[in-house]
Formats: C-alpha cells, sequence, structure tokens
C-alpha cells in the first residue's frame, strides 16, 4: 500500500500553529527549529547522491534538532504543534515507535487535527491494522474534506482491506467499491496537477464489480494531456484500448492500440490485439 503520509511541512506546521498578534517564545523557538527542519531535509535530498554529501554531519545535525525539540517539549509538554513536527521529523527517520508516541501525545491534546488523524491511520494500516485505520481516515477527511491525500488514502484502505471490510458483514461489494472509486475520485478533483491520483482513480475502475466503463473511459481520457509524451501516454492509451474492448468498441480499440509503437508495451500491448476480432472482409 503506497499511503501518502505528509502535507509540506510548512502547511502541517500552520495546520496546528495558529497565528496570534503576539507570538510565544515557544512558538517561535518551534518556528525556528521547523525553519532548520526544512533546510537541512532539503539539503539533504538535493546533494545525499554526491561524494561529497557528509553523511555523518547529517546524523549529527539531525542529533542536535532532535535534542532540540526534546528540550522544548520538556519545557512546554502540552505544546501541540511541536508533538506533531517532532512526530514528522522522527517518522522521516524511520524512528516509527517514537514518531507515534508524539502522535499519539498531540491527539490526546487536540483531536480535531486532520494531519495528526491521517498519521495514525496511516502507522495504523501500514502495521495491518486496517480496520482500526478507518476511523482516523474518516476523522481527517471530515475534518479537512479539501485536502487530496486525505480521501485517497482512504481508498487506498478500502481496495487494499477489501476482504477484511466484507468480512465484518457491515458493507456490501457495492458499497464498499462506491466508496472506494468515490474516493479516488475525489482525491484527483482536488489535486488536478497529481497525476498519481488521476491514474489511480483511472485503474480502479478494474477493480470493482460492476465498472462504469464510460466514467473509465473519461477518467483515461483527462490523463492525456497530463501525461508525457512517448511510454507515459502509450500506456494512457493502452488503458483506454481495454475499456473501448470491454464497451464492444473494437475499431476505436484498434486505431489506439496501432498508435502504441513503445518496445516496453509490446507484450501489454499484443495481449489487447489478441483480444480484437477479425476485420470484417471488404
Amino acid at each position: 500500500m503506497k499511503f501518502f503520509r505528509f502535507l509540506p511541512l510548512f502547511l502541517a506546521f500552520a495546520a496546528v500553529l495558529h497565528a496570534a498578534d503576539t507570538e510565544t517564545l515557544p512558538e517561535n523557538k518551534l518556528k525556528e527549529l521547523v525553519a532548520r527542519e526544512q533546510e537541512l531535509f532539503a539539503d539533504a535530498a538535493k546533494n545525499h547522491e554526491s561524494p561529497d554529501f557528509d553523511q555523518e554531519n547529517f546524523k549529527s545535525q539531525l542529533q542536535q534538532l532532535a535534542n532540540a525539540y526534546e528540550v522544548l517539549l520538556r519545557a512546554s509538554p502540552n505544546f501541540t504543534a511541536a508533538h506533531v513536527a517532532y512526530g514528522q521529523m522522527l517518522w522521516k527517520i524511520d524512528m516509527r515507535k517514537e514518531a507515534v508516541a508524539e502522535l499519539i501525545r498531540a491527539n490526546e491534546l487536540d483531536k480535531d487535527i486532520p494531519l495528526v488523524k491521517n498519521l495514525l491511520g496511516d502507522y495504523l494500516a501500514e502495521e495491518g491494522r486496517l480496520l482500526e485505520a478507518l476511523p482516523y481516515f474518516m476523522a481527517a477527511i471530515k475534518l479537512d474534506p479539501k485536502e487530496p491525500l486525505y480521501h485517497y488514502n482512504l481508498g487506498m484502505l478500502l481496495h487494499s482491506a477489501r476482504d477484511d471490510f466484507l468480512k465484518t458483514g457491515d458493507w456490501t461489494r457495492a458499497a464498499l467499491d462506491h466508496s472506494m472509486i468515490e474516493a479516488f475520485r475525489r482525491a484527483a478533483e482536488l489535486a488536478p496537477d497529481r497525476t498519481e491520483f488521476a491514474y489511480r482513480y483511472a485503474e480502479a475502475f478494474n477493480e470493482i464489480e460492476v465498472p462504469d466503463w464510460d466514467a473509465a473511459l473519461a477518467a483515461w481520457r483527462s490523463l492525456e494531456p497530463k501525461v508525457k509524451p512517448g511510454a507515459e501516454l502509450a500506456l494512457v492509451h493502452l488503458q483506454e484500448a481495454n475499456v473501448l474492448l470491454k464497451q464492444n468498441k473494437p475499431d476505436g480499440a484498434r486505431a489506439l492500440l496501432n498508435a502504441v509503437t513503445e518496445p516496453s508495451l509490446a507484450a501489454e500491448k499484443e495481449k489487447l490485439v489478441a483480444q480484437l476480432p477479425p476485420k470484417a472482409e471488404k
């Protein structure tokens, strides 16, 4: 399961630290730490493959940053935004147990932070506690219905844990399929520049019991101007051809397949070509 965990750090920070006319000393300190963290990770992302990148220095700076967060939280143990920011940093460096402890504390202090709900849902899902994750993702959506990644994560959960949800008896297959499709649709709608969301929405029609092939075709066609020419566009054309075959429109499918010339997609193309009926003799 590929869940999306984080909003950009400055947005996540703003979501839990409400600006006031006069900021407190802890708030000022947290802003400094978040700025340091952004700079540190941005530099590492840019230079980590360089032979001159000093891995030990990076680790040392991370430790100093962690120590600074600890000092801040000892002085202000009920500072929710600091728990959230520190939890995210710990997660990024794979200190999951410690990260979740910070997020749980943040959730205890303020139960209305959608970012925290999403992160805890993500943690439960990746730990295999799929049914437990659902209320957290639903709560994140309720608190911030316009954030696309929350809808995307809900769709991923419903897809990945389909059998578990059906076994509870609380869901029908039709209801589950509808909720999954709607979650992916909403994510794609809210983030039109995120091609991975749009792709996942279109792809989901292949995974439900009673697909709406017209909607599927529209979803794939909407991706055409968003993907790169070459292999990416060819892959979208293959998906469109597949839908047209499902709709018993072989002529449209054949035209698309004839336009696909990417060697890397030859096997996928041949599978669809094999489903074409013979051309009628004139």
